[in-house]
């Protein structure tokens, strides 16, 4: 039976594509056509003799970037590129080709190019705990074969760099062997597969809610809230792109997703929102409450439109159902809950005990206070809680960043992990 087409890599991360001088480097226009595909923000660094092989115009037409080399600016400014900068933008750090010589600089610290300096630069230390950076080697077989190279590559896969290839073929020498760099679609697959693809929520069941829900008042009004449930679309997106199966319970939002593996229901007021999550939740192996659900709701809804008069319209409010405490209080054995405090004062501690007293495995909190963080904007600053350990409070972030960070805590807290 002939095998239906290949689903399209997605690897929505920010590359920081390491150049060095090789002639493999001309298979880097491909790389870089290759990540963007993927839905990869890519930064190209090259060093100078990558220059000789392919040119820096080229790379950064591809990129949409312009393409760095030195550590300062060559025209007398002063202006430098900052390497620790680019390291902390970086999700991961791919350096293809990698070439002997930048493998024998990157094992022993010589940091003589930008390329070096922002590899020295990645979170966690050359290649240490918390570092992302993949290695994708290309030299000629003696090369490849030489005692040095195998000493170097050891040292490097000790500190945690993984390596991509290389594979065997014809080498630029006539030759053939091993040491050919893999081809770039090879190596964008293998770095999904490294980065998502081995996820503790490959396979698992997540619900997650999202946006805010509306209280009618009448047929034409309503008591709502802000949230635009960008930050719960991106807890979605990013949980389906790690292998989840995703049920998106969404408010009232103009937000849209084509994501595979997320299952969209739309509802309207609190109590549709908790219909729907109850129906879903028992079968779920997580559940990420992010939704600003309404605390209270009008008494009475009118059935027509409320005219405006003289006098105070008065409207009863009650309160709404806890959703998420309610979905704690019955959760299944394993299971994992995450919810969502926004505060505007005493922030911390309004959050430990909701912690506490809804029985949560991780809150994410967020306060008003904090500049760039909130409703109807792409990023937050979040700090993380859990039960006995102590808060980790995260930098301002984009929100595709902050799902990263929560889905990365969340993998921890599985039975199995």
């Amino acid at each position: 039976m002939a095998s239906g087409p290949v689903p399209p890599i997605t690897l929505n991360r920010k590359v920081l594509l390491g150049v060095s001088g090789g002639i493999a480097a001309y298979k880097s226009a491909l790389l870089v056509r290759e990540l963007v595909k993927a839905g990869c923000e890519v930064q190209v660094v090259m060093t100078p003799s990558a220059h000789d092989f392919v040119t820096p115009l080229t790379l950064a037409t591809l990129s949409k970037r312009p393409v760095l080399t030195d550590l300062f600016a060559r025209d007398g400014s002063g202006q430098w590129n900052d390497h620790v900068h680019l390291a902390r933008w970086a999700d991961v750090m791919l350096v293809a080709p990698a070439t002997a010589n930048t493998l024998a600089k990157m094992a022993n610290g010589l940091c003589d190019n930008l390329l070096i300096a922002c590899y020295l630069s990645m979170p966690g230390g050359a290649g240490g705990p918390g570092s992302r950076v993949f290695v994708a080697p290309a030299m000629d077989l003696e090369m490849w074969k030489d005692t040095s190279t195998t000493a170097n590559l050891e040292r490097l896969r000790e500190r945690g760099v993984r390596t991509i290839g290389p594979e065997s073929g014809e080498l630029a020498s006539g030759l053939s062997g091993e040491g050919r760099m893999s081809e770039p679609a090879d190596i964008v697959a293998a770095l999904a597969q490294a980065l998502v693809g081995n996820s503790r929520l490959r396979g698992r069941t997540v619900l997650i809610s999202a946006g805010p829900t509306q209280e009618a008042i009448d047929p034409v009004r309503y008591i709502g809230n802000r949230s635009s449930g960008r930050m719960g679309f991106a807890l979605a997106e990013e949980a389906a792109l790690r292998g989840a199966n995703v049920h998106l319970v969404a408010g009232p939002v103009a937000l849209r997703t084509d994501r595979p593996g997320i299952h969209r229901t739309d509802v309207v007021s609190a109590a549709e929102m908790a219909e729907a999550c109850r129906s879903l939740a028992s079968a779920c192996d997580a559940v990420i409450m992010s939704a600003a659900v309404a605390d209270f709701r009008p008494k009475r809804s009118a059935d027509s439109k409320i005219k405006k008069g003289g006098g105070v319209l008065d409207i009863e409010l009650e309160p709404t159902e806890d959703i998420i405490a309610s979905l704690s209080a019955q959760r299944p054995a394993g299971q994992v809950v995450v919810g969502f405090a926004l505060e505007t004062n005493n922030e911390l501690a309004h959050a430990q005990d909701k912690l506490a007293r809804k029985k949560l495995d991780l809150l994410v909190l967020n306060s008003l206070q904090d500049p760039g963080a909130g409703f109807g904007v792409d990023t937050n600053k979040v700090t993380l809680l859990a039960p006995g350990t102590d808060p980790a409070e995260l930098p301002l972030m984009s929100k595709a960043e902050v799902a990263r960070a929560i889905l990365d805590r969340l993998e921890t807290l599985f039975p199995d992990a």
